[in-house]
């Protein structure tokens, strides 16, 4: 089936602000909404049609995808289209309020459970730790649940009230014309419940912020803008909602004498005049220790030997990258009397041999 044109679906034009396509789309929901229109699937998909328009043209980073790319380029993201009235209501609850006065119940029940937020850590490390990886202890600073009230938000030995509006439901029955929707209780904001008697640590939060060591695990051959993601690390979530998670970002420091590209390492190695001439056998520094390598004779600024297997372990443990090594000739200075007449010897035989 194809997918019709966004902008036709909502009726606006390319260059639509956020406020014409909330507008037109608010327009198009009220027509088409499926309590205002049972048993018409012709309505209900122009519902649908319209939902899944305005939840890619009001998001920035969708709306440029599409422009750019069309439908392709957001099924390319994980975009799948409409994804049913739970997350329609979830999402765009604020228009239904517009419209209808007061909020579907399944959207906004399900809003007061909260996942916790994540945390953001910055971890330097150095060259030769993100090569062959290490473990290492962080402190970090969070939200934690309140250990006075274990997170109910009330004093010790008290507990909330039922509130009287709702019974305790969260939810109260509003009624507007044929529409008959439950929306959340004014009085305790769809908790059900009053905390009379706060806890005197967290203020009726729930929450206090703790400093926690946390142990982490460096892999072998990570890189600067690595990071690494420890579940439920982050911090509570409301209403029995999951914890957040902790994302250590690694920035890693430059070495002395190696450089890094992907799993290879680059040296530069000074060798002399003689050197590069007659060739020799040098120690050359690897990531691990020092390895002998012979240097051809006519050796010239630029070339390069390669040490297979002495780079960066992969990430994924399967192989190492290689050390390629380049040499640069010094040029001799402060010569003294007898070395120049060698050279100037040594460039009179050989130009009689040229």
């Amino acid at each position: 089936m194809i997918k019709k044109d966004y902008y036709e679906v909502l009726e606006v034009n390319k260059t639509a602000s956020d406020d014409e396509i909330k507008k037109n789309y608010r327009k198009i929901a009220m027509q088409c909404h499926p309590d205002r229109n049972p048993g018409d699937k012709q309505a209900e998909e122009s519902f649908k049609e319209a939902a899944e328009a305005y939840e890619v043209l009001s998001d920035q980073q969708k709306r440029e995808i599409y422009d750019h790319y069309g439908h392709e380029g957001l099924s390319n993201t994980g975009f799948r289209g409409f994804s049913g009235f739970e997350d329609i209501f979830s999402h765009f609850g604020d228009i239904f309020e517009d419209i209808f006065g007061f909020s579907n119940s399944r959207g906004r029940a399900r809003s007061f459970i909260r996942a916790g937020a994540d945390l953001r850590y910055d971890l330097n490390i150095s060259f030769m730790d993100a090569a062959f990886g290490l473990s290492k202890t962080i402190e970090i600073t969070k939200l934690a649940t309140c250990s006075k009230c274990e997170g109910s938000g009330c004093s010790p030995g008290t507990e909330p009230e039922t509130c009287r509006a709702c019974q305790g439901r969260g939810q109260v029955v509003q009624s507007s014309g044929f529409f008959t929707i439950s929306s959340t209780c004014p009085q305790c904001n769809g908790h059900g419940k009053f905390i009379t008697k706060p806890c005197n640590s967290c203020r009726a939060t729930g929450k206090e912020t703790v400093k926690k060591n946390v142990q982490l695990k460096i892999p072998a051959g990570v890189e600067s803008g690595s990071r690494l993601r420890l579940r439920g690390e982050g911090e509570p979530g409301d209403h029995g909602g999951p914890s957040g998670d902790l994302y250590v970002f690694l920035h890693v420091d430059d070495h002395e004498f190696f450089t890094r590209s992907g799993d290879d390492v680059f040296c530069r190695i000074p060798i002399s005049f003689v050197q590069a001439a007659l060739g020799a056998t040098i120690d050359v520094p690897t990531l691990e220790n020092n390895e002998k390598m012979k240097i051809p004779k006519g050796t010239q600024t630029g070339n390069t030997v390669i040490l297979k297997g002495k780079g960066i372990p992969h990430i994924r443990g399967y192989r190492r990258g290689d050390q390629i090594v380049e040499f640069f000739v010094q040029t001799p200075t402060n010569l003294n009397k007898k070395q120049e007449d060698i050279l100037k010897e040594f460039e009179k035989l050989a130009s009689k041999s040229n």
